[in-house]
């Protein structure tokens, strides 16, 4: 791909109907040459630059210092776009925007301004290896220094990323620590292991950290009191995980919006009307049963946009007051995203399936590339077991049980 298109981007929007309509534009290049990429499974740097020359990497960022300014709820929504042209493209996106978040989720608060300041005008492209199936990176205290050590298996955004999450526990502690590194140094080495049946261009395989270091002030969270580093826990510090699974839920959505849209143009432009049914049309469009199916699936993901739609007002009610949210309102939005996340998986991956029946024996040439969307949302939609989402919500249903703060929950 290119990003000749880039080059008209000369101004940045200011409203969230304008950023939507960035984000389509963005969307409709990327789906240019989708499958292609996809084939090629080639490392996205043209990708990354054109989400930094659209504007999208800031959206987030205060505008005092040129970013968008925009709320959650239009980044979910520039997410779904995005992942509607190139579902790899749109993670990386939703990915960037919960760890450029994870200042404001743990950090004191010169710590967000100053992270806030450099990502927004230095046009930061956040990765994260935080993959907490494998052990913690180790820390250990040298010279008033934290040196990182470890290995993590899934690193998203790897080597097309600015700067790194990471994530460890300080040596003889149980203190869990965050920092935001440089992502081009020795102590960073990727694997380029990366080669799932989906999501092909996330950069999303291992990592190995050696002798990474960052100064005590670069820990996230952590003050110095009485001569000790201290960090002041809130229940805002957990929203990471309710993010990060509606981010999944909406770049589902998208992909299976793309997968609906191309489908569409395929049976209107190309499938043939079946010659021996018993009233014969001239299009296949004009079908009953072609008809019914993209209506079916028009419906279901109407609802699963919907769904994800009314968890993010809850992710808004909380942003509002982030310093005194409750358990009590962290808990319903965590069940609420389980319930849109679940509900969006199956969704997509109906769709995902389903669309061949309407567009034809024709339309799973490796050319047309309509694989692609299923291949996607299977790959990432494992990410965790939906199985566990959907006892979340049943527990709530049954019970009352609001799900307690994990490292999926």
């Amino acid at each position: 791909m290119t990003t000749t298109q880039a080059s008209r981007w000369t101004t940045t929007p200011t409203t969230p109907e304008e950023w939507l309509d960035r984000a389509r534009a963005v969307a409709t290049e990327l789906a240019v040459d989708a499958v292609a990429r996809d084939r090629a499974n080639q490392t996205p740097y043209a990708e990354v630059q054109l989400l930094k020359e659209s504007g999208l990497v800031t959206l987030l960022g205060p505008a005092e210092h040129g970013g968008g300014g925009q709320d959650w709820t239009t980044a979910l929504r520039v997410i779904r776009a995005v992942s509607a042209g190139d579902g790899s493209i749109g993670q990386l996106l939703g990915y960037h925007y919960l760890w450029a978040w994870a200042a404001r989720l743990v950090g004191t608060p010169e710590q967000i301004a100053a992270v806030e300041e450099a990502a927004t005008k230095e046009t930061w492209f956040f990765g994260g290896a935080v993959n907490p199936r494998d052990a913690d990176l180790v820390i250990r205290e040298e010279g008033g220094e934290l040196v990182y050590n470890g290995e993590k298996s899934f690193s998203t955004g790897g080597q097309i990323s600015d700067v790194t999450v990471l994530e460890g526990v300080l040596e003889g502690t149980d203190k869990h620590i965050f920092a935001i590194v440089p992502t081009a140094q020795p102590g960073i080495q990727f694997k380029g292991d990366w080669d799932s049946l989906g999501q092909r261009l996330t950069e999303s395989g291992g990592v190995r950290i050696e002798n990474v270091r960052v100064p005590w002030e670069a820990a996230a969270g952590y003050i110095e009191k009485d001569g000790e580093h201290v960090f002041l826990p809130r229940v805002y510090n957990s929203l990471n995980v309710p993010l990060i699974q509606l981010i999944f839920a909406n770049l589902y959505v998208g992909i299976a919006e793309g997968a609906l849209a191309t489908a569409a143009t395929y049976t209107r432009d190309t499938t043939r009307a079946w010659p021996y049914a018993g009233d014969v049309k001239q299009r296949a469009s004009d079908e009953f049963y072609v008809q019914e199916v993209y209506g079916d699936l028009r419906s279901k993901l109407w609802a699963a946009e919907a769904l994800a739609e009314r968890a993010a007002t809850l992710i808004e009610s909380i942003n509002a007051h982030a310093d005194d949210v409750t358990a009590e309102e962290r808990g319903e939005a965590a069940v609420v995203i389980a319930a849109a996340k679940q509900v969006a998986i199956d969704a997509a991956l109906e769709i995902g399936t389903r669309v061949f029946e309407v567009t034809g024996a024709r339309a799973t040439a490796s050319a047309v590339g309509l694989d692609i969307y299923w291949r996607n949302v299977r790959t990432h939609s494992l990410h965790d077991p939906i199985a566990h989402k959907r006892a979340e919500v049943g527990r709530y249903a049954l019970r009352g049980e609001l799900p307690e703060p994990t490292w999926y929950t």
